[in-house]
């Protein structure tokens, strides 16, 4: 995986729309398209090998449109230069996480000590346990 060819071509590829915002910004709310929203389709993304690109559909398949296409939207900030660089941010980190291909795990025996620590643990709490029973009559 490629990061920074990932985030290039979503720079390149990616459609960003405006439209107004519900947020912070008072009565400037309701004149300004401040809140971008950005689309990308998920085959145009590059730096991503096949199998990376599979994963990525699968794992984003309930977050993309018909058309494949990935919608991120932001309104956070008051301006749209900032929400435009917030929803493209997240566009890439949301393709990068989702494309992320975990190794798997080799599982592995546990040691000679950690076996002999595991042991000896029981058998303090064993002698610990005894030594709560009743006291005997001999008094």
């Amino acid at each position: 995986m490629d990061r920074e060819r990932i985030r290039s071509s979503i720079l390149e590829h990616a459609e960003v729309d405006y439209a107004r915002s519900g947020g912070p910004g008072g009565q400037n709310v309701n004149k300004v398209n401040s809140k971008a929203v950005a689309r990308i389709r998920l085959d145009s993304v590059e730096g991503l090998s096949e199998r990376e690109h599979e994963q990525a559909r699968a794992r984003l398949a309930s977050r993309l449109t018909q058309e494949g296409e990935l919608v991120v939207a932001a309104d956070d900030e008051r301006d749209q230069p900032r929400n435009r660089a917030l929803a493209l941010a997240r566009l890439a980190i949301l393709v990068e996480k989702a494309a992320l291909i975990m190794k798997t795990r080799k599982p592995t025996a546990p040691t000679h000590a950690s076996r002999e620590r595991r042991l000896s643990s029981k058998r303090s709490a064993s002698t610990i346990k005894r030594g709560r029973g009743r006291p005997s009559g001999d008094d």
